[in-house]
Parts: structure tokens; C-alpha cells; sequence
């Protein structure tokens, strides 16, 4: 007998939130949803794989990679300037893990600062994933903690336009200890309305140099409006004198003219 599938509603708590997932609730479990989170995360394109579990008859995803997608990262690219990657696997407080730290520098630079800049965010990580649970690593991840904890310590070696995580990931999800603190979640939610991203932080770098840019030349041609006006009513002042002569020429000349009519006819 064939099983009859329905949208069934499964709870997500790294986002807050539950989504309707078509199936059955026999066959759900154990089964991944990925989601595009740009719109969620204000223009930063990451892409989470959720895991589907059975929690005490209740269907709940948990994230089971988080990645930044590729044409985030071409869009973030400028000329003139150094990408540094690295990936490697460690283990945090309960299960092993897989990270990818991805770097922008600001300017072109030589190989030993990229190596210093790889070192540096890898023993960062190192340190920050110790002691902490996978679900706590992803959570920091999301609402852009890590990024920003992670950042005044790299820029020290040299000037970053970009500090992001690009891949996290784990295949051992059962083992991991999957409590969500609700103190995170607000972050999360914070993230969400208030903060703004490096992509919109460049974006709108880009638009203001752009408008100073336009305002700039209105601001020349204005000035080239008001130097002709300017030029304009010179010579109109320069005419009014020579016009007011012209005239009192005429009227002297009509007056002798008159005089002289009067002598004639007496």
C-alpha cells in the first residue's frame, strides 16, 4: 500500500521558526532540507543543509552544513586584491567538525602575509571551537559572532575587506549535543533586522562613492551655470551705461532740434 504524503510541518530552531515539508512523518526522518538563507541574513548568501530528526514524535532540522554559495563569493571578488582560504578538521567540545575560513584583503599582497593571515584565523579557530558545542559554533556562525569576534584579530596582520566562514560542516550530527541557548536565537533575530552585512556594508560603500560621485558633477555643472549668469550680467551692467548715453544723446539732439524750430518760426 502506497503511503500517503502530506505537508507536515517541521520545526527548525537555528532559525526560529517551522516550514512545511511535503512527505510522510515514517519517512521524514533522516531526510535533509536545504535552504537559501540570503534573504533571511540580509544579502549574505549561505546555504544550509538541515538534517530532519525525530525528537519525542515531533519532526525537528538541525543544521547539518552551512556554506557560503559560490556566487556570493565571486560578487564579493575586486581587482587588485588577494583571496586567502584553508580548510581543515578538528573537534570541538562533542563531535568533529570541518572548517573553512575564507579572507579578503583590502589590497594585493605578498604570500607571507596570506600565510601569516592563514595561520593567524587558524589557530583563532582552533582556540574558539575547543570548548564549545557544534550547535554553538553554527549558531555563532549565523548571527555573524565568530566573524566578528575573528576580524580585529586578523586585521592586525593586515586590512581585510572580507571575514567569513565558508564552509562548516559535520557528519557526525547524532552525537552532536543539539540544545540551542535562547540567548542565541535573539542574536539570531537581531542579526536579522539590525545588523548589516559585509556584502551591504560594501554595497553601500559602492552607492555612496557613487553619488558623491554624481554629486560632484552636479556640483561642477552648477558652478559653470552660475559662472555664466554671472558673466551674463557683467556685460548686461557694462550695456546699461552705454544705452543711458545713447539716450541722453537723443534728447539733447531732439531738444536742439526744437530750439532751433522755435528761432525759425519767431
Amino acid at each position: 500500500m502506497a503511503i500517503k504524503k502530506k505537508f507536515i510541518d517541521v520545526e527548525i530552531p537555528a532559525l526560529g521558526e517551522s516550514m512545511p515539508v511535503l512527505g510522510a512523518e515514517e519517512t521524514l526522518a533522516g531526510r535533509t532540507i536545504k535552504l537559501d538563507l540570503s534573504r533571511k541574513l540580509r544579502g549574505r548568501g549561505l546555504e544550509a543543509v538541515f538534517t530532519i530528526m525525530n525528537k519525542d514524535g515531533k519532526l525537528v532540522a538541525y543544521p547539518k552544513s552551512l556554506i557560503l554559495m559560490r556566487s556570493y563569493v565571486q560578487r564579493m571578488m575586486r581587482k587588485r586584491i588577494s583571496y586567502v582560504e584553508d580548510s581543515f578538521t578538528t573537534t570541538c567540545k562533542d563531535v568533529k567538525i570541518t572548517m573553512k575560513p575564507f579572507l579578503i584583503t583590502r589590497k594585493k599582497v605578498s604570500r607571507a602575509i596570506r600565510n601569516n593571515l592563514r595561520r593567524t584565523a587558524r589557530e583563532f579557530l582552533l582556540e574558539y571551537v575547543k570548548d564549545k558545542t557544534y550547535m554553538d559554533i553554527a549558531m555563532a556562525i549565523l548571527s555573524n559572532d565568530l566573524q566578528k569576534e575573528m576580524h580585529p584579530k586578523l586585521k592586525k596582520v593586515y586590512p581585510l575587506s572580507m571575514c567569513e566562514i565558508r564552509v562548516l560542516e559535520t557528519t557526525e550530527l547524532a552525537k552532536a549535543d543539539l540544545t540551542i541557548k535562547q540567548r542565541e536565537v535573539k542574536q539570531v533575530a537581531k542579526a536579522e533586522t539590525q545588523e548589516l552585512t559585509q556584502a551591504e556594508e560594501i554595497e553601500l560603500h559602492l552607492k555612496k562613492k557613487a553619488e558623491a560621485q554624481q554629486s560632484h558633477t552636479s556640483g561642477e555643472e552648477t558652478a559653470a551655470k552660475e559662472a555664466e549668469a554671472a558673466k551674463a550680467e557683467e556685460v548686461k551692467t557694462e550695456e546699461k551705461p552705454k544705452k543711458a548715453k545713447k539716450e541722453a544723446q537723443q534728447s539733447h539732439t531732439l531738444g536742439e532740434k526744437k530750439v532751433k524750430s522755435e528761432k525759425e518760426s519767431a
